[in-house]
């Protein structure tokens, strides 16, 4: 419980603090986010307008989130990603009360700890995209059915059904498709799901939407949200984020950094003892192969996968004290900190393939020092103690990459610098070349988007060479904010 009480105030600083140190990045980022500015803006909940058109590329769970805080008076900033920072803090508290009930304390805490700090679990509640809201309310409805699936207890059903429908407003019809191992491994009481409570539950939060927007927008809504977003998506390249088959191999490693130690116990058989370790395991198999045969794959389509990764991982370690190596490897890999800190700016502007590493620096080692404390209570046989040291040591170097690295991201991957530039001569401002993430957020900081050149030319231009910071060119005199901004 003392350790309990600690997390929860480390766990609000992590994930709160310095939640606006960047602006928008990406090109989803500003577009949802402008999108939920317009639905708070005009009052309208059902059909979702980008820039004054309808667009159905999502259902609305994430814009409604946003537009609740955009009505409640939050900042441009903050309002696109509070909401999702504070949804995952809630789900952790569900997460760990979960499992507590399932598995008891230990595994319990050590899954909290390992997905609380793990890098695609946190990365994603910092950024307001749709892939935290489907990961955390699918997530929800599959741990709330695990009694069910072990010993048939129906209790819960009704809210898992629920918090199913939430994912389907979070994302379509992927949630259904994943729900596949629980249906298999639960065949012999699959009636269960069939009482009217239950399909009560998800009709009446799931489909509402997606009938008033139907009657609304007619065949356009159904073609774009089902035809093009969900099984397009899946058959087709038209998205261009083709990616091999084996893509979300190196992207699920990736996402449990630091914790990827944790990984290698998940391949002995002895940790399957009962259904529902099993069910946990086929959860992961499953979406792995789903979304790996997709012919379009990002990085976040695989964040539904790294909740049941943790909590096998957390039992485990709950199971063994043969497996201190995991931990002090962990603690290892926080060497790692410094030079991903370094490379992050210019990977999330241009592409990791267009970074570099930067010049070593002894600093980067000094996270190593962890691993003997760690070492030392893994030897007095204190794992608690020193999985909890790991965390609150991952969750200091994370504050401390948003402290010095944040900015370096605002300055190089996002359109806020740019905007504030501009702000005081957008009348006389064109675009005549930008990098569509840069576009689209200064499309969101402007409000009414800058024009193109070509279509309306006006005095001075933004020009962005590929690989190149945008830089603003004139025939006459630039104010000193904007030839400031031209020097960066």
């Amino acid at each position: 419980m003392p350790r309990l009480l600690l997390a929860i105030p480390v766990a609000c600083v992590l994930y709160l603090f310095g939640l606006t140190r960047t602006g928008l990045i990406s090109t989803d980022e500003p577009r949802y986010a402008s999108i939920a500015r317009q639905m708070a803006h005009s009052g309208d909940w059902i059909t979702p307008h980008l820039w004054g058109s309808p667009w159905f590329e999502k259902p609305p769970l994430l814009y409604w989130l946003e537009a609740a805080a955009f009505r409640l008076g939050v900042n441009g900033d903050l309002a696109p990603r509070l909401p999702i920072a504070l949804l995952s803090l809630a789900f952790l508290v569900f997460f760990y009360w979960i499992l507590r009930r399932e598995f008891g304390d230990p595994a319990a805490a050590y899954a909290t700890l390992i997905l609380a700090t793990s890098a695609a679990w946190l990365g994603f509640s910092q950024i307001s995209v749709t892939d935290l809201p489907l990961a955390a309310a699918f997530s929800a409805a599959m741990l709330l059915s695990l009694g069910w699936l072990d010993h048939g207890d129906r209790r819960y059903l009704p809210l898992a059904a629920a918090l199913l429908a939430v994912a389907v407003l979070a994302k379509g019809l992927v949630p259904l498709v994943l729900t596949l191992p629980l249906a298999w491994m639960g065949r012999r009481r699959l009636l269960d799901w069939l009482r009217p409570a239950v399909i009560a539950a998800f009709v009446v939060v799931a489909l509402p939407w997606y009938i008033a927007c139907y009657l609304r927008n007619g065949w356009p809504f159904l073609h774009e949200i089902i035809w093009q977003q969900q099984i397009g998506r899946f058959f087709t390249a038209e998205r261009a984020h083709t990616q091999p088959f084996w893509f979300f191999l190196p992207v699920i490693i990736g996402a449990l950094f630091p914790w990827i130690p944790a990984l290698i116990p998940l391949t002995q058989r002895e940790l399957y003892t009962d259904t529902r370790r099993r069910f946990l395991l086929a959860w992961v198999l499953l979406g792995f192969v789903f979304f790996s045969a997709a012919r379009n794959k990002l990085p976040g389509y695989a964040l539904p996968l790294i909740p049941p990764v943790a909590i096998l991982a957390g039992i485990a370690l709950a199971d063994s004290k043969r497996h201190r190596w995991i931990v002090i490897g962990t603690a290892a890999l926080l060497v790692l900190l410094g030079p991903i800190s370094a490379i992050l700016p210019t990977a999330l502007a241009a592409g990791i393939s267009r970074s570099t590493l930067p010049s070593f620096h002894w600093a980067w080692l000094l996270p190593a020092l962890a691993c003997i404390p760690v070492w030392l209570l893994e030897r007095a046989g204190s794992r608690g103690a020193s999985i909890t040291l790991v965390a609150l040591a991952i969750a200091a170097g994370a504050i401390g990459i948003k402290l010095r690295t944040f900015p370096e991201i605002d300055r190089f991957a996002s359109a806020r610098p740019l905007w504030n530039a501009v702000a005081p001569i957008r009348d006389r401002v064109c675009i005549a070349t930008l990098h569509r993430s840069l576009r689209y957020g200064l499309n969101y900081y402007s409000v009414t988007p800058l024009p193109d050149c070509h279509q309306q030319p006006r005095e001075i231009e933004i020009q962005q060479d590929p690989g190149e910071p945008p830089h603003l060119v004139s025939a006459v005199a630039v104010p000193a904010s904007a030839h400031r901004y031209t020097q960066e």
